[in-house]
């Protein structure tokens, strides 16, 4: 039997076609402090979540899904916080801070519930499969970072060999000027001192 969503009047169940829809289902947090604050936002009254309960993705916004890997998951810490079919009296905020202890400890859980003014409506194109990768694609990324590897490689290999080349040169002038006597001590210290080695 497949899993229904815990939310109050979603009618979403975990099957093949909500699937192909880009609905997924998240268990509720095995964290008992996080797992207080999501039946707190999801206001039912006397309703206790288990290890298997589940919430379906249209009760949370699209920025709290983590979409890198192969599955869709949920950012750490986040919230359920769409809920469209919630009657008016659950929509509405309370109007006055109560002051008993217990009160003030469930309204500072509740604090980081957002409520929702009207249902966010998520585009399942947009959510279809943002994790998958285009072979095509990949393959084409994978072709160009290659070619630009082996440019960048042959533009080394090209700067050595002028850089061989020019040492060698200057080497050859020196030992000719030395020769012929055209250089002097001071002038050859100092040629020594900023070719950073003796020629």
């Amino acid at each position: 039997m497949p899993q229904a969503c815990a939310a109050f009047g979603c009618s979403n169940r975990r099957t093949l076609e909500n699937r192909g829809r880009g609905i997924t289902f998240h268990k509720f947090p095995k964290d008992l402090t996080a797992r207080k604050t999501w039946t707190i936002a999801l206001r039912r009254s006397e309703f206790k979540p288990n290890d298997t309960t589940v919430l379906c993705s249209c009760h949370f916004k699209p920025q709290d899904f983590d979409r890198t890997g192969q599955t869709v998951r949920l950012k750490e810490d986040v919230l359920p916080s769409v809920f469209s079919a919630f009657p008016d009296h659950l929509l509405k905020l309370p109007d006055k801070a109560r002051s008993t202890r217990t009160s003030t400890q469930a309204s500072e859980a509740s604090d980081h519930v957002p409520v929702c003014d009207y249902p966010e409506q998520l585009n399942p194109s947009t959510l279809d499969h943002h994790y998958a990768l285009d072979p095509d694609q990949v393959k084409q990324k994978l072709t160009e970072t290659q070619r630009r590897a082996e440019e960048l490689q042959r533009q080394l290999r090209n700067a050595k060999d002028r850089d061989r080349r020019s040492k060698t040169t200057v080497k050859a002038l020196l030992d000719e000027l030395r020769e012929k006597n055209m250089i002097s001590e001071e002038l050859q210290l100092k040629l020594d001192h900023y070719s950073g080695s003796d020629l």
